[in-house]
């Protein structure tokens, strides 16, 4: 063999040799891939194990807070249709008449019961604890509860009442202590049970004109995760929804007196029907999921916001985990749309005190 071909073919053999280093990382990174979507898969397949089994509501008893109007009155509609028997707690008598006539047109069977109880939640955690009794010695022991007694204000922080904050945690938050408590001891017992708060995307996000509404609403959050982790060996599972501006009485009467800022920062994510917030919200709850979205923007908050909140299923914890970055990245887009809609009113309003003073 020539020194020619003794180097061609050494060569050839260093070629080939670094050949297969060079697609070793490929080879690896193909490995690892398949490793991936192996454990995904697998823990896909084994979540249903380890999730909590749904609630039957069929038969169920069912006490709704806030339940003469608006989602609440909603969600006792979509409760009934599944068979529940119904405990509407409201202040007004008027309005909880009303609204038992239109949830019981949702029977499925003559067996159905509504039970209307005029309380105010906030104020007096006896009288709660007793009227609780009351509609337990009825009905039968609560199987879910659902707080959905709440108000709203919104309105500068400088230019809102210092009454109005302290009335906002009462209502929105004391408002949903008393009637959990009035319940959980029984629940215990029974180790079983489902707790519903009806909080907000306010509850998620501090907007403009919401220093007074949002607090109350992101303090059940805390609650939430709290009582669940309290709850879990009980088998009592806890869900805290999230509903975008729903069309209810109660969002009409706030829009009469909301700033401009406010008004133009929720048009971006239009409104709901109190039906559709209902039957999500409470398909959530019988499934034990521990946070109830509606919509796309709904999703996406609730994964951005998500912190060290409880998962229901390995799944819902991926799933964060992989959206985490995108969504990050157009909540920036979004807060700074927020952040030039204020701008710009702060501009108009400045510019119209000029106009005035010129005249």
């Amino acid at each position: 063999m020539s020194s020619e071909e003794a180097l061609g073919s050494a060569l050839s053999h260093w070629l080939s040799f670094n050949s297969w280093w060079l697609l070793l990382p490929f080879i690896m990174l193909l490995v690892v891939a398949a490793f991936i979507v192996a454990f995904v898969l697998l823990l896909y397949m084994i979540s249903p194990l380890i999730s909590p089994k749904p609630l039957k509501l069929n038969g169920a008893h069912v006490v709704v807070t806030g339940g003469s109007s608006g989602i609440g009155k909603c969600i006792a509609m979509e409760c009934y249709k599944h068979g529940a028997f119904i405990t509407l707690v409201a202040r007004d008598e008027h309005k909880l008449v009303q609204a038992k006539k239109e949830v019981e047109k949702c029977a499925i069977n003559d067996k159905q019961v509504v039970l209307c109880i005029s309380v105010d939640v906030s104020k007096d955690y006896s009288q709660v604890e007793s009227v609780i009794k009351q509609a337990q010695e009825k009905l039968g022991p609560v199987d879910m509860l659902v707080n959905c007694a709440g108000t709203s204000i919104s309105g500068k922080f400088d230019e809102v009442e210092v009454d109005r904050f302290k009335k906002m945690m009462e209502v929105n938050y004391l408002g949903s202590v008393y009637p959990t408590r009035a319940v959980i001891t029984t629940m215990k017992e029974r180790r079983m049970g489902r707790i519903m708060f009806v909080s907000s995307q306010g509850g998620q996000i501090g907007l403009f004109g919401y220093t007074a509404y949002s607090p109350s609403k992101f303090a059940l959050r805390g609650l939430a995760e709290a009582l669940q982790m309290e709850m879990k060996p009980y088998n009592i599972y806890v869900t805290v929804a999230y509903p975008p501006d729903t069309d209810t009485p109660g969002f009409a009467e706030e829009n009469k007196n909301k700033p401009l800022e406010t008004k133009l920062i929720s048009e971006t994510s239009g409104v709901c029907q109190p039906e559709q917030v209902a039957k999500i919200a409470v398909k959530d709850a019988v499934q034990g999921n521990f946070t109830s979205s509606i919509g796309p923007d709904g999703y996406m908050l609730s994964a951005l916001t998500c912190g060290m909140s409880p998962v229901t299923s390995i799944t819902e914890g991926l799933q964060q985990i992989v959206t985490m970055g995108l969504f990050r990245t157009i909540a920036l887009f979004y807060l700074g749309s927020f952040d030039s809609i204020v701008r710009r009113c702060m501009i108009q309003r400045e510019q119209s005190k000029a106009a005035d003073k010129r005249e």
